[in-house]
């Protein structure tokens, strides 16, 4: 089984999800959004992309991670 690859192109891989931006972001379009795909190869899991690129790169992360992330930002 190969390993499941860390980003995908988000404007293809990754059309159609709701990408979601936090209730914290300002007006300056600085933070990332999450999206979390619910069919495909990567149903499932986190995509997080960077807000100012949104054509470019997804990182994929397990949930778990994600939140272990979020938890530790606190």
């Amino acid at each position: 089984m190969s390993a499941m690859p860390r980003y995908v192109p988000s404007s293809t891989s990754l059309h159609g999800v709701r990408w979601l931006r936090s209730s914290r972001s300002t007006g300056m379009n600085n933070c990332v959004e999450t999206a979390r795909p619910g069919s495909g190869p990567w149903s499932g899991m986190v995509a997080v992309r960077d807000s100012k690129n949104p054509a470019g790169p997804a990182l994929l992360f397990a949930p778990g991670v994600w939140e272990g992330f979020i938890t530790g930002l606190s």
